[in-house]
């Protein structure tokens, strides 16, 4: 594997090149869950709320992820299109942030990620109506059961309210531990298709 990008050498023009090292260590330093990210977005209320969600993928265009549509999120994210992501590498002692407007992926790509999950997380995302009350444990169970006799054999079909969202970014924040406080961080910021970087203080 290349060396480690550290971010007090000369930063790349594109942040993806950081931001794919870091990733590649986290994947073999963190425990559990390295894609794990807190995704924050805002209600009509202005009130922000955040969650832990697991990105699915990224490239120049963006950063994804899945989720049900009709969940508090995505009812959020369809009513108020942007969104804050953080990873926290703690054995790393690094995070990266991201701020950008969001969109919907296509549905050839959500067919295309949900035909690679598991059967049962399949059948889970049909069972579950996400962010809404259950009487109990229960009554679960019983929709898992029921979906699971209903696509027990051949394809399960994607839902129709299940799908992914992609932040696109026109901020990303690299956080390096210092001694005594004294962290690392440079900040690139998205004018027109071109990154300009700044390095702040911690």
């Amino acid at each position: 594997m290349s060396l480690p990008i550290q971010i007090r050498a000369d930063a790349p023009a594109d942040p993806l090149e950081i931001f794919k090292s870091w990733l590649a260590e986290a994947e073999s330093a963190e425990p559990n869950d390295p894609t794990a990210l807190s995704l924050s977005t805002v209600g009509e209320d202005g009130m922000p709320s955040s969650r832990m969600v697991l990105l699915k993928g990224y490239d120049a265009r963006g950063f994804v992820f899945y989720t049900n549509y009709e969940s508090r999120k995505g009812r959020q994210l369809l009513g108020h299109p942007k969104a804050a992501m953080l990873f926290h590498w703690k054995s790393l002692r690094r995070q990266v942030r991201i701020e950008g407007a969001v969109e919907q992926v296509s549905a050839a790509e959500a067919d295309e990620y949900f035909a690679s999950r598991p059967k049962q997380s399949q059948i889970g995302a049909w069972a579950s109506d996400q962010s809404r009350p259950l009487e109990g444990r229960f009554e679960l169970e019983k929709r898992v059961a029921k979906f699971a006799a209903k696509y027990g054999l051949g394809k399960v079909p994607r839902p129709p309210h299940w799908s992914g969202f992609r932040v696109v970014p026109r901020l990303i924040e690299f956080w390096q531990d210092g001694a005594f406080r004294l962290h690392d961080r440079l900040v690139y910021t998205r004018v027109g298709e071109d990154w300009t970087t700044e390095r702040l203080f911690p």
